[in-house]
């Protein structure tokens, strides 16, 4: 067993370490190719170049804020902090999700306006610039596959850089289409294109970084079958009053009021129910045990300090 726990430990720091780095890549490579596209684009009169720069820019401000969360993620509990900072990583999600929404709206507005003010625009430019940005992006982007379902930040990230990928192959084409027939237009068009793939990809980590900055039940956990798995335990006579949240983007926490017949058998129930749990994703397990000797209604205010009320068989949301 406490081989087992030393891999396991082992295996955390290594993601942990692995992870730092990542960002720490990410972040230097893409500042570097966002001053240089940033002034490719207007040496080029380019709004897909500036459109994309804007969103690389973004891009290197959500990588440094998920770097922050998760250095914060690992400071220690305090008696002012008593989870630490492990929440960061949810505020830090979901304002990565609104900053790239920001950017959208940036570039839509400029985009719609070189659609009504066609201007001349470098294509070799634009072509070979984007091209470098494909490599870049690509790179990055595969820096975060292993971990990417493994977290809302790490899959943040993975997501960015992979859109990233394929708007800059999109602007690859406007070049290689206005150098070869002179249709302007294309830029702009090319713009707004960014803005919906941006929309597209970030779409899903707003709705899941408000879920959880919410307490919402986590995108990964059914509620119904987590209920079932504890009801459904030898010994449980019933459940009420089941909580299921995240502690972080990593990290999920329950409660629950557990009826049971024989409050002998306690420790060895809580055991069980820890280690189902866990199968299921969720790591912290707070969970108070009640004789079912004098149930109380679902809605029935409890004795909390002497733990007896009831156990109601359907959950309480």
């Amino acid at each position: 067993m406490a081989h087992s726990h030393h891999d396991h430990s082992h295996e955390h720091v290594r993601r942990l370490s692995s992870l730092n780095r990542a960002f720490i890549a990410g972040i230097l490579l893409n500042s570097v190719f966002v001053a240089a596209e940033f002034t490719a684009g207007i040496l080029s009169n380019s709004m897909g170049l500036l459109s994309d720069a804007g969103h690389n820019l973004s891009d290197v401000a959500s990588l440094l804020l998920a770097l922050l969360a998760f250095r914060l993620a690992q400071v220690r509990p305090t008696s002012r902090y008593t989870y630490g900072y492990r929440r960061s990583t949810i505020l830090v999600s979901l304002l990565n999700a609104v900053i790239l929404l920001v950017a959208v709206g940036a570039i839509v507005v400029e985009s719609v306006r070189k659609l009504l003010h066609p201007e001349p625009v470098g294509g070799e430019v634009v072509l070979w610039v984007a091209g470098i940005g494909v490599v870049v992006n690509f790179a990055t982007a595969l820096f975060f596959l292993r971990d990417k379902d493994r977290d809302l930040n790490v899959r943040g990230a993975y997501l960015h850089m992979a859109a990233d990928a394929l708007v800059s192959v999109g602007v690859m084409v406007s070049g290689a289409v206005m150098m070869a027939t002179g249709w302007y237009l294309i830029d702009p068009l090319v713009g707004l294109l960014v803005a919906a793939v941006i929309v597209w990809s970030t779409w899903g980590l707003l709705r899941d970084s408000l879920r959880l900055s919410l307490d919402g039940v986590p995108a990964g956990i059914d509620y119904d079958e987590v209920f079932r798995t504890v009801a459904s335990q030898p010994g449980v006579s019933g459940v009420h009053h089941l909580h299921v949240w995240a502690l972080s983007t990593t990290e999920n926490a329950l409660t629950a009021h557990v009826a049971v017949h024989d409050l002998q058998r306690m420790p060895q129930l809580k055991e069980a129910l820890r280690a189902r749990l866990r199968e299921l994703g969720i790591d912290h397990a707070t969970i108070e045990f009640e004789s079912d000797v004098q149930p109380c209604g679902e809605h029935a205010d409890c004795d909390m300090e002497q733990g007896r009320c009831g156990g109601a068989s359907q959950p309480v949301r």
